[in-house]
Parts: structure tokens; sequence; C-alpha cells
């Protein structure tokens, strides 16, 4: 059975950092694409960065480009995402995702695209 757990969010001050955990379990991340998603309140669901794990690409939504990195620990079947120089507009509940594809970059913001969710995990960045 696959499944996703997120965890690591807080409240932090603008300028500061935080690092999301999702840890996964029942698949293996080779063939998969796993992404992060944000939801702020009566706003869509955003897709923010995705690893695909053919060839280890990352993908950044452009508003998070040079402040969040995606990365992975194998060894620990665990995807993290480092959040760096946080901003107010960054408050949303994270979610992690995961599909059994290797999706391409038209499909890997599509939350509509991915079969597998974790809870989320909610950010809030005071001003």
């Amino acid at each position: 059975e696959v499944q996703l757990q997120a965890s690591g969010g807080g409240l932090v001050q603008a300028g500061g950092s935080l690092r999301l955990s999702c840890h996964t379990s029942g698949f293996r991340f080779d063939d998969y694409s796993i992404a992060w998603f944000r939801q702020a309140p009566g706003k869509e669901r955003e897709g923010v960065s995705c690893i695909t794990f053919d060839d280890g690409g990352t993908h950044y939504v452009d508003s998070v480009k040079g402040r969040f990195t995606i990365s992975n620990n194998n060894a620990k079947d665990t995807v993290y995402l480092q959040m760096n120089s946080l901003k107010p507009e960054d408050t949303a509940v994270y979610y992690c995702a995961a599909d059994p594809l290797i999706l391409s970059e038209l499909d890997i913001f599509d939350p509509s695209e991915y079969d597998y969710w974790g809870q989320g995990t909610q950010v809030t960045v005071s001003s």
C-alpha cells in the first residue's frame, strides 16, 4: 500500500526557513514523480516543486525558484522540501503527492495527475 506522510510545518517569521519531509512507503522511487503542492485558504491547490526519478530532474514554480530546494534520501524513503527566505505569501497547507509515472513538464504541477497524497502540513509565515 502506497503511503505518504508529510511533516515539518510550523510558524516562522518572514525570511526564515523550514524543511518539510515526506516519508513514503509501499513503492520504489525509481519510476515515480513526487511533488509538493500547497493550498492557501480560498485558493486552488498549487504545484510548488517536483522531482522525477528517472533522471533526478527537479522542477519549481517560478514563485519559489532560488528559495526552495527539493531533494530525496533513498535510504530513508523520504523527499524533502527545504524552504528558505520564506514570505507571508508562502503560507499554506503543504501536501506531498506521488504518481507511478514519470510525468511530463506539462503535467507535473497538475494535481489531477497524482494518484497518491499525504496529509497536509501547515506552514505559516508571519510578517
